[in-house]
């Protein structure tokens, strides 16, 4: 599919309905290769496990706060490799973005700030780098190795459990366990574990259309555990679905 039509490559680093980590260095070296921007979606990675976009090769990446890094709802932030800035217009302008040099004419911000605008969120972004420092200091390569160890526990219960069926995809996956239960709803299993003061969500189709599409999933459970959560827990839940199974 690399040929001259293609002029962005835009991934998923983590899918919201799974465990799935993408391939981001290989499709690094593809886009560099054919000298295609690449952007890298890195909302359910980011605060996970540790991230290199000189590594990975990507143009731009952008974020989140709110989700493994644990800082505020509403803030996020966007990466952009310096020597495509000039390349990207932003969808809109202001008089952050942009100096307004003349009654027609203006000029864009050389720099990433280009891609902010005037009105802000002070609060969620001295939030945002609290959260960042606050991931730093424990260390991303350790928190990383306590979410595999974590998250690989839950995945081996599940697994013992009859009537469960876990869909993560991928060689290597991450802290995002998806799975199914015959005969329940994966709602119905978020509500009663929540009367049990354990947290999940659910993914319906409608967050990603063509994947549960494909794979014939209307919902899926999640469970996303991170390094704050103990081998009790973990043992807790399973038998939280285990007594669901059996009831």
């Amino acid at each position: 599919m690399m040929d001259k039509r293609v002029k962005l490559i835009a991934v998923t680093h983590v899918p919201t309905n799974g465990g799935l980590i993408n391939p981001a260095k290989e499709i690094g070296r593809m886009a560099r290769q054919a000298n295609v921007l690449y952007l890298l979606d890195a909302c359910q990675s980011i605060g996970q496990m540790p991230i290199n976009v000189a590594e990975i090769g990507c143009d731009m990446l952008s974020a989140t706060g709110r989700k493994y890094l644990r800082g505020p709802r509403a803030t996020g932030f966007l990466y952009v490799r310096r020597n495509v800035i000039e390349k990207l217009e932003p969808p809109f302008l202001d008089l952050h973005a942009a100096k307004w040099t003349a009654s027609d004419r203006f000029e864009i911000r050389p720099d990433a700030r280009r891609f902010e605008n005037w009105e802000t969120y002070y609060a969620g972004k001295i939030g945002l780098g609290v959260a960042i420092d606050y991931a730093l200091a424990w260390g991303l390569e350790a928190i990383w190795d306590r979410v595999l160890t974590v998250s690989s526990m839950l995945r081996n219960y599940l697994g013992e459990i009859p009537k469960i069926h876990i869909h993560d995809l991928g060689i290597q996956k991450c802290g995002i366990v998806s799975f199914t239960v015959d005969g329940l709803d994966p709602q119905e299993i978020r509500d009663r574990l929540r009367e049990q003061k354990i947290n999940v969500s659910y993914s319906p189709a409608e967050y990603t259309r063509m994947d549960m599409d494909s794979r014939k999933l209307s919902s899926v459970v999640r469970a996303s555990v991170h390094y704050y959560n103990t081998e009790e827990e973990v043992m807790r839940f399973c038998e939280a679905i285990r007594g669901m199974v059996s009831a």
